[in-house]
């Protein structure tokens, strides 16, 4: 009890909360300035010096954004959710086998395999492009969405995430599963699967805004408008639209909604997966 009312113990606690509120200051203005510059008229967006609340507070930048036919958002948002959903999910999958099985299996060129999808950390992705752009275009798969789904399954951080966590599960268990008659692939979907949630939520996020906002790889692949994804869409209306910077910014928000929707929805298991990591 005499340690919470040392004055060192107090200025410490104190210090630390005072950073982390900076911080959260300091990581959270920008999106507050863009959601509320989202309600101003171009006129007083335009204004020096600058306001940081809107005068007079209008819906009409969304108005014309959601009734724009030009952009068919519905479709664009279709795009995205596709490609992003079906990557989350296949990548999930991918990562947890072959991190089950690089975990509790052992084989010829097992650490060579892994050292090889390791090594993908250290190498950029505009290293690769063009040798994976020559793959894409002889699967013919060039200006449709499978083109921004098939090459970035393969994760090989969420392969090496997968491999620690199950390394961490006591083998008790599945030894346990496997006696009882489950198949290999049945101790991973009912046994090792389920006790992954945490690590699999963290990393579907990644994986869902990696996809979400990726720009470069669309924008090499897909040419024709109407399979535009969501980055592609906002620096094809700024274009368009650059000297409105409301309806860029109101654009720019709703293409945010998915993203903290996914969050939300996951945020139980990330900090379940936090609290896991603070007591081993």
């Amino acid at each position: 009890m005499l340690k919470k009312f040392h004055p060192f113990y107090l200025f410490s606690r104190s210090a630390a909360y005072i950073i982390l509120i900076a911080g959260l200051v300091f990581t959270l203005l920008p999106f507050v300035y863009v959601f509320l510059a989202s309600f101003k008229t171009n006129a007083e967006l335009m204004r020096v010096p600058p306001t940081f609340f809107p005068e007079k507070p209008t819906l009409d930048n969304y108005i014309t954004v959601l009734s724009d036919r030009q952009i068919s958002l519905p479709r664009i948002f279709y795009n995205s959710g596709i490609v992003a959903i079906a990557r989350t999910g296949l990548t999930l999958f991918i990562s947890s086998f072959a991190g089950y099985i690089f975990a509790r299996y052992r084989f010829t060129g097992k650490n060579l395999f892994f050292g090889i999808i390791l090594a993908q950390l250290m190498i950029p992705f505009q290293v690769v492009m063009i040798p994976i752009y020559l793959l894409t275009v002889k699967m013919g798969l060039i200006d449709k969405l499978w083109a921004l789904i098939i090459p970035m399954l393969v994760d090989a951080f969420g392969v090496f995430v997968a491999k620690q966590f199950v390394e961490g599960l006591p083998g008790e268990v599945m030894e346990a599963a496997r006696i009882d008659g489950a198949s290999e692939f049945g101790i991973y979907w009912h046994v090792v699967l389920p006790q992954l949630g945490p690590a699999l939520a963290s990393l579907g996020i990644f994986t869902f805004m990696a996809s979400w906002n990726d720009y470069l790889w669309p924008l090499i692949v897909i040419t024709s408008p109407e399979r535009r994804t969501i980055p592609l869409l906002l620096v094809w209306y700024s274009t368009q639209h650059g000297a409105n910077q409301g309806l860029v910014l109101a654009a720019s928000i709703i293409t945010l909604i998915p993203i903290f929707v996914v969050y939300f929805l996951a945020q139980r298991w990330i900090v379940e997966q936090a609290t896991q990591s603070a007591f081993k």
